[in-house]
């Protein structure tokens, strides 16, 4: 399955925001409190957000297609807009979602290493992560992917204290 990928604007802006709360919802709302989660999607995916990340120069989302149909987007970031680890030499994967009707398809692998080849194109180090340690099946995506837990960080949804795993890939093992 060939992918192509575009660098989302402005333009996008509505479709990137219910892409994102679509996949959002879809993966984790049956896993948290229903108001807790309503009040973290009002906030973590609204317009004005969305936006200033958008307009972030250390930011980028991109939307990946197979046949011009909308497969799934992921969201890396650089220098200071990295949530953790802020090294000149690493580039962070904020975000990767597949839309649940291409599940199971390996997009997700494809997807990863694309991301992999942007981030030694521009001559990072390291790729890193954060990932809900009760995702097992994401963890286990990414360990057999290469990447290694290095540490923790909470994670809030609503007032829920969650952990996420740091994970990251040595990119000079290219």
């Amino acid at each position: 399955m060939e992918l192509t990928y575009t660098l989302c604007s402005l333009e996008d802006l509505q479709l990137l925001r219910q892409i994102s709360e679509e996949t959002f919802s879809i993966a984790f709302a049956k896993d948290n409190n229903p108001i807790d989660f309503k009040n973290y999607i009002e906030k973590a995916f609204a317009l004005v957000r969305i936006k200033e990340e958008l307009l972030n120069p250390n930011s980028d989302f991109f939307f990946a297609y197979h046949d011009n149909e909308l497969v799934a987007y992921f969201k890396v970031n650089v220098e200071e807009a990295q949530s953790d680890v802020k090294r000149d030499d690493s580039l962070e994967l904020e975000r990767i979602y597949v839309l649940s009707q291409f599940q199971g398809l390996g997009i997700g692998e494809k997807l990863l290493d694309h991301i992999k080849k942007l981030a030694s194109e521009k001559n990072k180090k390291m790729l890193w992560l954060g990932v809900w340690q009760e995702n097992k099946k994401a963890v286990k995506f990414y360990e057999r992917h290469g990447f290694e837990k290095f540490d923790t960080h909470p994670y809030f949804i609503g007032s829920d204290e969650q952990t996420d795993w740091l994970m990251r890939f040595n990119l000079s093992t290219l």
